[in-house]
């Protein structure tokens, strides 16, 4: 492997330290080579994001022959201490439904609206949000704070008392083995003993995530410290993660180069993150687009929410009929799911008042759908939002068209051969493709820019708006070659095209000398203010651009130059002036 310069410092340095890395920059090669460099008989802990990470690194640490290097998540090794090696016999749960939590607590309250629901789902968030920052008790949290809609956080502020006693309750009940423990439970567990995992080195590997326990215990370890990840890949705030980068005083580093997409794609990635300056004017960032990848054997959809990935999915399978097969990363059938469980199915027999067929207790408790938009307003329940908005939209023709759509996706090892790869930029971060193609569904300037100036720089939640920015730069390096971009989602551009007149271009063109006097002569100032309001890189060549091109060749401009000015490669400015045979014109 060569290494960059950047990678060799990392590798060299002494102490604790963060590395900010790019997409696509080679981080987890570089923390390998880093953790090569050590003494063969250290004891080296490598954290990984998830299980599928998880499974990937150990692969590739047992490559390199890094038997010393052991690979954990931050819940299996809290799994290990608290589970497995514990004294109490707690007996594990992936997660509580609202309808659960509710009968285990036996609220009782305002039937008509739910009230006792809704109740139950903000003591579920709020158990979450305890279990994964780093406070001691519940009572050092104000719940209030991570509730951003207005009907939610209204209902809250009015309830919050009663939802901060339950919540206590809930979380008691746990703690004395009375209930089933989650698994955000034993990790607090784990943050709360204080443990001294026994290592000489600790690898946190996507540190812009970080759950605040799991920092507090990797901070106060003795072993010397490496938090890796990328300040604009975070994006999941809604989990109540930190962004570790910015939290700890280490040594900064960082990886500007990506090796899996080119500079046309890091341009358009740079303008995307400069959004994010009105929010925060200190931002500065680097990337370097070293890819050179020409294959197009994987296609991928990607789109902020499930409903924008069904709709498209099935506007190419049987609308326009331009794929026959699909691929939904992390399982179809998550698509059709809310967070709290309940199905589309179930929502839509509620929507159609085929009560007999409802499956989920949340949703049989319901009166009508009246009563489920009534619950989801005031839960902020979006996952629940998007299920409703999918049954409305397609009615009575949906229960058809999602057998047809699973009569059309190929097994998990088939993956690479679907016509079309569909995904949630959350399902699809780490993984990437040779051809991106983008849901009109994300944060676009215009709107960020709208929302700060009504709501004010003061008032804004910036956070949040950040997140939304990050959403959209993630889903852009997702590409190894290609990426189809809606007009919307691309920044505005402050490039000026002169437009000669319309006289001009009926006039016969011999030399670089003549051509350029006679635009002299006719060029106006309405001319000159012409705003491109789409990247160069993305619009189809038009008689206006080739006009352009042709009065910058004739000023004698390299093209280096003209590759910046019109945001695309050289090799595609030289393929333009070929087309246009300027060098037989005027050289």
């Amino acid at each position: 492997m060569v290494l960059t310069d950047e990678q060799k410092i990392i590798i060299e340095s002494k102490g604790d330290i963060k590395i900010n890395a790019v997409a696509g920059s080679g981080k987890t090669a570089t923390v390998i080579e880093y953790a090569k460099a050590r003494p063969s008989e250290s004891k080296i802990l490598y954290l990984a994001f998830n299980r599928s990470v998880k499974l990937e690194a150990e692969k590739k640490f047992s490559d390199k022959g890094l038997n010393n290097v052991r690979v954990e998540t931050a819940h299996s090794l809290a799994f290990d201490h608290i589970i497995r090696r514990g004294r109490n016999n707690y007996k594990q749960l992936g997660s509580y439904k609202t309808y659960q939590i509710k009968e285990l607590l036996n609220l009782k309250t305002d039937k008509q609206h739910h009230t006792d629901l809704i109740i139950a789902n903000h003591i579920n968030k709020f158990s979450s949000y305890f279990c994964n920052s780093n406070s001691k008790k519940v009572s050092e949290l104000d719940y209030t704070a991570v509730v951003s809609d207005p009907a939610a956080k209204e209902f809250v502020s009015k309830h919050y008392e009663e939802i901060l006693q339950n919540t206590r309750q809930f979380l008691a009940k746990m703690e004395n083995g009375e209930i089933d423990i989650t698994h955000d439970f034993y990790l607090k567990k784990f943050q709360l003993a204080s443990p001294s995992l026994g290592y000489d080195y600790i690898l946190f590997d996507e540190g812009q995530d970080a759950s605040p326990a799991m920092l507090d215990v990797f901070v106060k370890q003795k072993a010397t410290k490496v938090i890796v990840g990328d300040t604009h890949q975070q994006i999941y705030g809604w989990r109540y993660a930190v962004n570790s980068l910015e939290k700890v005083d280490y040594s900064s580093f960082f990886l500007t180069r990506s090796f899996r997409f080119d500079e046309e794609i890091a341009f358009v990635a740079k303008r995307i993150l400069n959004w994010k300056k009105v929010l925060h004017p200190e931002l500065n960032f680097n990337i370097t687009g070293a890819g050179n990848s020409n294959k197009l054997n994987t296609r991928a959809f990607i789109a902020r929410t499930n409903l924008s990935l069904l709709v498209k999915a099935i506007e190419l399978l049987f609308d326009k009929k331009e794929i026959s097969s699909i691929y939904f990363e992390g399982n179809i059938n998550s698509y059709t799911y809310a967070d709290e469980g309940a199905s589309i199915y179930d929502v839509y027999n509620l929507y159609f008042e085929n009560y007999e067929y409802i499956k989920d207790s949340l949703i049989k408790s319901m009166k009508n759908i009246a009563v489920l938009e009534e619950y989801i307003e005031k839960t902020n329940d979006k996952e629940l939002k998007i299920v409703l908005d999918v049954v409305k939209k397609y009615g009575r023709e949906l229960p058809a068209l999602l057998k047809r759509l699973k009569s059309a996706h190929v097994a998990d090892e088939d993956k690479n051969k679907a016509d079309m790869i569909f995904s949630t930029v959350h399902r699809c971060k780490g993984m990437e493709y040779d051809e991106v193609t983008l849901a009109n569904d994300f944060i676009n300037e215009h709107s960020l820019n709208k929302i700060i100036r009504e709501e004010g720089t003061e008032n804004v939640n910036s956070g949040g708006l950040s997140e939304e920015v990050n959403l959209l730069y993630v889903a852009v390096t997702r590409t190894l070659n290609y990426l189809n971009i809606p007009r919307d989602l691309m920044p505005q551009s402050k490039i000026n095209i002169l437009e000669p007149e319309p006289e001009m271009k009926q006039k016969k063109r011999h030399s670089v000398k003549s051509f350029w006097n006679e635009y002299e002569k006719t060029k106006t100032e309405t001319e000159k203010s012409y705003k491109l309001q789409s990247w160069g890189a993305y619009q189809s060549w038009n008689e206006q651009l080739d006009d352009e091109l042709e009065i910058l060749f004739c000023k004698g401009k390299s093209l280096n130059e003209l590759a910046e000015h019109f945001g695309r490669t050289k090799n595609a400015i030289k393929k333009r002036i070929n087309k246009l045979e300027l060098y037989d014109k005027y050289r």
